[in-house]
């Protein structure tokens, strides 16, 4: 196994990483596009692109917007509806791994920058059907939220006649740099296909359960290429325009806006995946029983590159967090109604072998990871860190545990003393 000697990335990383002959990744190399590009340049560029779209006649809306309630949704509505001036629709396929806080922040991103708002939420039994499949298939639990979440949004602009669909930041560009900035990369149908979903759609599924229909299948079906081409549908990603730094965006979340931190299992950014019980906990698990690689060193990838962490403190991050068993891991089997093993069964037969090995005894180890690993750190990535805050964890204005239920529908109060959040 090969490993970038800046930010730690493995070169099995699911979305294909290239590390060159100086041991340097291709996320890293893109990355450094960021302080060379006049960001100026790009911000005129985006508004000369969303200005076609503005008060368009036959509808009220000039884009669609999917969120989920994170800091990086603030950012993204904010800058298109306060500073670009466009009327967005804001659409969320909903997970059914709704934490209490992820539920606030949503209401609270609707409310505070005074959004329409539309959800889709499949039947309880289908999911749980659906993720049993995927687990078995393909050895993933999260293939629900991933097709859903990236086609609700199609679906929606398609239905509606909203030609315009903007996304935060491309993940491909920013964590493997599958992409360059200058590229100016959209979303597409191949793109989700083949990235996003690993290859596997929707009808992928037809047959592997007597249970699940095409009916049932029709959140996560995308709309046809006759559709797509008749709506004109494009997929717009911010992070192309401006320079991402989804830390200083939430930051300024919290400030502007109120946005709620929260704890992590898996990983010390308290800002990300809070929304969801499963994205840093029991997915994130199962990524690392799958590749020796986990959500924290994406964290800490990311802190490198942006020259705030160094190395040597992120190595110890990547120590504490990279093999911890979630302890809502409990939470997820009672709900799918599978005991531990029965999991792990589905998962190990998708172990990547420059990974994951068994020993003498049977058991798995993990040989490919970057903590039994002899890595040298590039010399010639010279930086001091920046001086910055940690990520910041602000008053919950409610409790919540790792071993609480999921929340389907939840209570949408931002105020401590609405809907008898607290006694009194």
């Amino acid at each position: 196994m090969k490993f970038c000697n800046r930010c730690f990335y493995p070169d099995n990383h699911a979305l294909n990483i290239i590390i060159d002959d100086q041991g340097v990744c291709s996320g890293c190399r893109v990355h450094e596009e960021k302080y060379s590009i006049d960001w100026s340049k790009k911000a005129e560029e985006l508004s000369n692109i969303l200005d076609q779209y503005k008060n368009r006649p036959g509808t009220s809306y000039d884009c669609v917007i999917p969120v989920t309630g994170v800091g990086d949704d603030f950012f993204v509505v904010d800058l298109v509806k306060n500073t670009f001036g466009l009327n967005p629709l804001l659409v969320t396929y909903n997970t059914h791994f709704n934490t209490k806080v992820g539920v606030r922040n949503l209401a609270r991103l609707i409310t505070k920058l005074d959004c329409d708002h539309m959800m889709s939420t499949v039947g309880p039994e289908t999911i749980k059907e659906i993720t049993r499949i995927t687990l078995k298939e393909f050895g993933d639990m999260y293939w629900h939220v991933l097709a859903g979440s990236q086609t609700f949004p199609v679906q929606v602009a398609t239905k509606l006649n909203i030609p315009l669909v903007i996304w935060g930041v491309n993940g491909w560009l920013d964590q493997v740099g599958m992409f360059s900035h200058y590229d100016n990369a959209e979303m597409t149908k191949k793109v989700r296909k083949e990235h996003a979903m690993r290859g596997y759609d929707a009808e992928s599924l037809l047959g592997m359960s007597k249970n699940i229909s095409k009916k049932d299948l029709q959140a996560f079906t995308y709309p046809s290429d006759k559709q797509l081409e008749n709506s004109r549908v494009r997929g717009l990603y911010i992070g192309n325009y401006v320079f991402w730094d989804s830390k200083e965006q939430t930051e300024s979340a919290i400030i502007n806006f109120g946005y709620e931190t929260h704890l992590q299992e898996r990983t010390y950014n308290t800002y990300e995946s809070i929304n969801c019980f499963n994205n840093a906990s029991v997915h994130d698990y199962i990524k690392y029983l799958k590749f020796g690689y986990s959500k924290v060193i994406d964290h800490v990838a990311r802190d490198i590159r942006l020259k705030r962490l160094s190395r040597e403190k992120g190595y110890l991050l990547i120590k504490e967090y990279l093999e911890k068993k979630p302890e809502s891991l409990s939470t997820f089997l009672k709900w799918i109604d599978m005991n531990e093993e029965e999991l792990l069964a589905h998962i190990d037969p998708f172990r990547d072998p420059k990974a994951w090995s068994k020993d003498c005894n049977g058991e798995w180890f993990c040989h490919g990871s970057i903590l039994n690993s002899n890595i040298e750190i590039d010399t010639g990535f010279d930086y001091k860190p920046t001086e910055t805050q940690p990520y910041l964890r602000t008053e919950l204005l409610e409790e919540q545990s790792n071993s609480d239920e999921y929340i389907l529908l939840g209570r949408t109060y931002m105020d401590k003393n609405n809907y008898k959040a607290i006694e009194g």
